[in-house]
């Protein structure tokens, strides 16, 4: 068995997962899991926020950049 997520082994993994249930007892492990759970689906959220944050400033600039290349290419009527 080998889960690709952290590149570890099925050894590795089961030894994780022995740990998890002595720390967190039996009962504790689905509130970890909610918690856990709730805390990478924020962080995604928030990277996405970024990301379209990101894009879209991005996407003005790229903007404002392609109209001063129209200009430039446009014939100057003074230099006729």
């Amino acid at each position: 068995m080998h889960v690709c997520f952290l590149n570890i082994g099925g050894g590795e993994f089961f030894v994780i997962l022995i740990l998890v249930l002595l720390l967190f007892g039996g009962k504790g492990i689905p509130q970890f899991a909610r918690t856990l759970g709730k805390s990478i689906r924020e962080f995604k959220n928030a990277a996405d926020d970024l990301k379209h944050e990101l894009h879209k400033e991005g996407g003005d600039v790229i903007e404002q950049v392609q109209k001063q290349i129209d200009d430039i290419r446009k014939p100057d009527p003074e230099n006729r």
